[in-house]
């Protein structure tokens, strides 16, 4: 992904972009130098170069917001069909066992909807949509609590070995004995 926020600049950010371009856009107008614009916009000098020459090609229109560079291959209808078909589980589309992974939804994507995703992208989209990985915590049903607890406070402390040693030792690895 290009962008931190997992796949592109969203509405206001291109709206605000937009908006520093045609600031830079009054600025070539008026004859300032790239570095200073650049200065005062808080941009990079060869952003401005840039902006500056498709500006002198064809104008403010060049610099405006051409929209999203691409749109999500699944709506927001499409992908409430998907959470439907995720919430019948893994089993009932032929898995073995109840635990989504992002290799089965791209999988799942592309039986039910025709539409190829990554790996990546499925875990973008699924963030988009407020999901986020969850890790089950396994507990063995034999577990004795009471078992473990015991252990803990009884047999662990003798397997681990004490922080510091029971004896003054030395800083000096050639002289062990200087103290």
């Amino acid at each position: 992904m290009r962008y931190a926020q997992g796949g592109g600049l969203t509405g206001e950010r291109r709206v605000f972009r937009e908006n520093l371009r045609m600031e830079a856009a009054e600025r070539f107008a008026q004859g300032d130098e790239n570095s200073v614009i650049a200065h005062d916009l808080r941009v990079s000098v060869r952003s401005v170069q840039r902006w500056r020459r498709a500006w002198s090609q064809n104008g403010p229109r060049a610099l405006a917001s051409k929209g999203p560079a691409s749109l999500p291959l699944l709506s927001d209808e499409l992908f409430a069909v998907l959470e439907r078909e995720l919430t019948k589980g893994p089993v009932a589309h032929g898995w073995p066992d109840q635990t989504w992974t992002l290799s089965r939804i791209k999988t799942l994507i592309g039986r039910r909807f025709h539409k190829s995703y990554t790996v990546q992208g499925v875990a973008a989209l699924l963030k988009r949509h407020g999901w986020s990985c969850q890790v089950p915590a396994r507990r063995a049903l034999e577990r004795d609590e009471a078992a473990v607890a015991g252990w803990v406070k009884e047999t662990w402390p003798s397997v681990e070995e004490p922080w510091r040693r029971s004896t003054p030792g030395s800083s000096s690895r050639t002289k062990p004995d200087s103290r």
